[in-house]
């Protein structure tokens, strides 16, 4: 993405927004201009290996619009469900923030907290297409974006269209014992996009699970209080005690959900998580 630039007391990393706020205003983001086809003309998903941790974009601390991220000490662990992007050729050729050449034909992205370099896997919620991409640079510097892919490994899940992706990115770590190689990857194999058909799956924002069916109306109430009419409660009969939980949706896409979660924030819901069905 953009070249990262130090500060005395802070790295300041380098992210796609950075540089469109710097870039002329006739300089676009997109695809290259003769996109090469189908899924299974592009690259392989990155091989996990480990390696040491670059000397460059790891902080621990760095500055980007004014606001301090601090780097994961490791990524053990790591999983989450968001919103995905990807940026392209406006890109393709700067440095990353760990000083590699962003190449957007690669299998790689961008993360505000990972170490650098970490292998994720990356799941389409909406089509479950997954791929295994290197972590390499900083960003997205963007509200509700969790991960930033490659041109190549958005066309993978199929989200070039769309620009966005509601997705599940789960980290791939090793377990080394020391002086020797990987032992194993503690994450189960990676699922190849491939050029399988895409199952359609429905996704949904869950937004509160209760053991009384009492509080769970409740929050239904608050929702629609907002405007936000497609709340429901599901009934979770297989926990002990049953649990009733409240979900939003089904969400069509990153824009919907940029939307409703800033809804959610104004009636103080901070901790939506992302469902599939």
């Amino acid at each position: 993405m953009a070249r990262p630039s130090p500060l005395k007391l802070v790295l300041v990393a380098s992210c796609a927004t950075m540089l469109a706020s710097c870039a002329p205003a006739t300089v676009r983001d997109g695809p290259p201009a003769a996109t090469g086809g189908q899924v299974g003309q592009l690259p392989p998903d990155a091989v996990p290996r480990p390696e040491p941790k670059s000397r460059y974009g790891n902080g621990p601390v760095y500055e980007v619009l004014g606001k301090r991220y601090t780097v994961m000490d490791n990524s053990s662990g790591y999983r989450e469900r968001g919103v995905a992007s990807w940026y392209g050729k406006k890109f393709h050729g700067n440095l990353t923030s760990n000083r590699e050449p962003y190449d957007m034909y690669a299998m790689t992205a961008a993360h505000k907290s990972l170490p650098l370099p970490t292998y994720v896997r990356v799941t389409n919620l909406r089509n479950d297409r997954s791929v295994i991409v290197r972590v390499n640079d900083r960003g997205p510097f963007v509200h509700n974006r969790i991960i930033d892919l490659s041109y190549s490994a958005a066309l993978k899940l199929d989200m070039i269209r769309d620009g966005t992706a509601l997705v599940e990115v789960e980290a791939i770590n090793f377990d080394v014992p020391p002086g020797d190689r990987p032992a194993r990857v503690t994450t189960a194999p990676p699922v190849s996009s491939g050029s399988e058909p895409a199952a359609e799956h429905e996704v949904f924002i869950q937004v509160g699970a209760f053991g009384s069916r009492e509080n769970a109306d409740r929050r239904i109430a608050l929702l629609r209080s907002a405007g936000i009419g497609t709340g429901f409660v599901l009934e979770d009969k297989g926990a002990n005690p049953a649990l009733f939980r409240v979900r939003i949706g089904p969400v069509r896409d990153g824009e919907q959900y940029d939307l409703l979660v800033a809804e959610l924030e104004e009636l103080g819901i901070d901790d939506p998580y992302l469902v599939n069905e």
